[in-house]
């Protein structure tokens, strides 16, 4: 009722109110829904080690002094073959194509712990950006933690870049005199000549190359080093690329306005992103109150958390095919929350599955689901999950 209440009403609005809509996008598993959630300050969006956990487009709201983010967690990009395959609505294509529409900024995230995608861009994000270039966007390297070779980090920046960004030409030059060692030794500089508009609100993961300043550790505790080489900019040479692209040949995109290098699940450089999206906020009205942390209701973020523990640990594609059915929601005499949900699944070797030996995977499922519901509506919570095959 509460969170109704909010929505409801009108925003709460301040003197000179500033906003900004941004649109989280990337390939599945890449970590938008862990940035969404680190930006917020508050788990509201499912998140696993399984693609596609998030299911449709939600939103988030982050609302500082007169400046109100609004973040658009939108499911991976995705193809029509995929998403066939792993029975999904089509919401999954068309929401992130929608979030596109309303963005004042988007944020692309690439996971550079896989080495089998992080070299490229997909084609779906490629298109996504190429459909709707007026809309500034900016790079976002995740789960730099896990990469034990950081100077890997200045080659992405190349080919994902097209060696571009913010209109000037990036060209690597080395350092350092190659040895084995010296990946691990020096920290990893990324300059970039910024305009001198630009100047104030230039964030510390890039650097201006005119004062040849040295370059920022990517981690505070001195473990995340990296690289022989250092990046520098110059004029781009050719036209600007202000239109849809043939993009069959294409790998990288050459429009980003920033690149930012962060580990979203230890929530490592995430307030250097945040401010820079503060600073980012032009004039405008507010969308929601100010006590609003999700579009959500509670019920959706109670099926999204229970769904997110189901894919945890279901293996493969079977819990794709679970139905959740809420049966219960009440306030109990204490404000505690009831919640009974039923899961509802397509084949009684599935049911044994999500149940497990002496009922010890629905019981996880059950207990961590609830915890987190805990943590989210600041309440107790008693949830019950029963299974069912499905009729």
């Amino acid at each position: 009722e509460e969170q109704d209440r909010l929505l409801r009403h009108q925003p709460d609005q301040p003197q000179n109110p500033k906003v900004l809509r941004i649109a989280v996008i990337g390939a599945p598993n890449a970590g938008k829904s862990t940035l969404s959630n680190q930006l917020l300050g508050r788990k509201v969006f499912p998140v696993s080690q399984k693609v596609h956990t998030t299911r449709c487009k939600a939103r988030g709201v982050v609302t500082y002094e007169d400046t109100q983010l609004i973040i658009l967690d939108t499911p991976g990009l995705t193809s029509p073959f995929k998403a066939k395959r792993h029975k999904l609505d089509e919401a999954m294509l068309t929401d992130p194509w929608d979030s596109m529409k309303h963005a004042d900024l988007v944020l692309v995230l690439v996971d550079v712990s896989d080495h089998w995608t992080r070299n490229c861009l997909s084609k779906e994000v490629l298109k996504c950006l190429s459909r709707f270039p007026q809309v500034p966007s900016v790079l976002v390297l995740n789960k730099v933690d896990l990469l034990k070779k950081k100077f890997i980090l200045l080659e992405l920046v190349t080919e994902l870049t097209e060696g571009i960004v913010n209109g000037r030409k990036l060209e690597a030059r080395s350092a350092f005199k190659h040895n084995s060692s010296s990946s691990a030794k020096s920290p990893l500089q990324i300059a970039q000549a910024f305009p001198p508009e630009n100047r104030a609100r230039e964030p510390r993961c890039l650097q201006e190359t005119d004062q040849a300043q040295e370059g920022s550790s990517l981690d505070n505790s001195g473990d995340m080093r990296a690289s022989e080489s250092s990046l520098v900019t110059e004029e781009a040479q050719g036209p600007k690329h202000d239109g849809p692209r043939d993009l069959k040949n294409m790998k990288g995109w050459p429009c980003f306005q920033e690149i930012f290098m962060l580990a979203a699940l230890r929530g490592e450089e995430v307030d250097t992103l945040k401010r820079y999206l503060l600073m980012q906020a032009k004039p405008g009205p507010w969308e929601f109150h100010s006590g609003v942390l999700t579009s959500q209701s509670p019920q959706e973020i109670c099926d999204n958390i229970i769904r997110e523990k189901i894919l945890e640990y279901l293996p493969l594609e079977v819990p794709y095919g679970v139905i959740q059915v809420t049966e219960m929601w009440e306030e109990g005499p204490s404000g505690e929350l009831l919640i009974m949900q039923n899961l509802l699944v397509p084949r009684k070797s599935h049911m044994m599955m999500l149940i497990g030996k002496g009922g010890k995977v629905i019981s996880r499922i059950a207990q961590e689901a609830g915890q987190d519901l805990m943590n989210v509506f600041l309440c107790d919570v008693h949830l019950k999950l029963k299974v069912e095959v499905k009729s």
